[in-house]
């Protein structure tokens, strides 16, 4: 029973490696056969045979350089405000009674809607860009950081206390600790909302960036170009979340 493990393992590690590849080549033969419009969809060959120009010029490295450059600002702006503002939440019932309601009443309204107002309060530049993507993520990673310091056993906070532990060091060496795994689980999910974000607001002010390249490629009709730039985001979102898994092994190991 235990080599029937293993090799049930290895299944479904070959089918997750193929099912992309799969995906490919029924696209490339219906490219060939005509049943899809190739105007809309191209193929992945024409895909492939657009590659290489814009590796050359190094277009889509500095696209990429500065969607990655946004988004990172975006989530260490926003992440790192909801991560303290969270961990006050938990400490404080005060704070948490202040801050909470606001939180449930601006939370529901979509980040893209107010993008119209962060580009007259921050105008057309990099300002804009990075403050939409840090609205977004700061939601995210302060509910879950919250969450983290809310479901600590209270124990902890008793025993911390007959031991004469003050705010800060509640702070720093309980709730930032224990609160960590969900921590993380709000900065993966503020990673995705910051790539989305970051393409919606490189398509209305932007001379560059994915989102740019995007937008370009569908004014141009360069369906391949826009393709590229798809795959571009899918492989940098696959990339950072292994990342971020990596990282968090690292930091937090006890969660394993």
């Amino acid at each position: 029973m235990d080599s029937k493990i293993p090799l049930k393992n290895l299944i479904l590690k070959g089918l997750s490696f193929l099912s992309p590849l799969l995906f490919l080549l029924v696209w490339e033969l219906l490219a060939r056969d005509h049943l899809i419009d190739t105007r809309l969809f191209s193929s992945p060959s024409a895909i492939l045979k657009a590659l290489p120009p814009l590796i050359k010029s190094g277009e889509l490295f500095w696209h990429t350089y500065v969607s990655l450059k946004r988004v990172f600002l975006g989530i260490l702006l926003g992440g790192g405000l909801g991560v303290i503002l969270g961990l006050l939440m938990g400490l404080s019932s005060f704070i948490r009674a202040l801050i909470e309601p606001l939180v449930a009443a601006t939370f529901p309204i979509p980040k893209i809607a107010i993008m119209p107002l962060i580009l007259l309060i921050f105008g057309l530049g990099e300002a804009s860009k990075i403050a939409t993507i840090a609205i977004g993520v700061f939601y995210l990673v302060l509910i879950n950081t919250l969450a983290g310091v809310v479901n600590l056993e209270k124990v902890y906070f008793e025993v911390a206390e007959n031991f004469g532990a003050n705010s800060w060091q509640k702070f720093w060496s309980l709730a930032l600790p224990g609160a960590m795994p969900l921590i993380f689980t709000g900065i993966k999910l503020a990673l995705g909302t910051g790539l989305l974000l970051v393409v919606a607001a490189e398509m209305s002010a932007a001379r560059a960036g994915l989102g740019y390249m995007i937008w370009r490629a569908y004014d141009m009709f360069a369906i391949e170009q826009m393709f590229i730039a798809l795959l571009m985001l899918s492989l940098l979102g696959y990339i950072l979340s292994y990342l971020l898994d990596f990282i968090e092994k690292i930091i937090i190991p006890w969660k394993g």
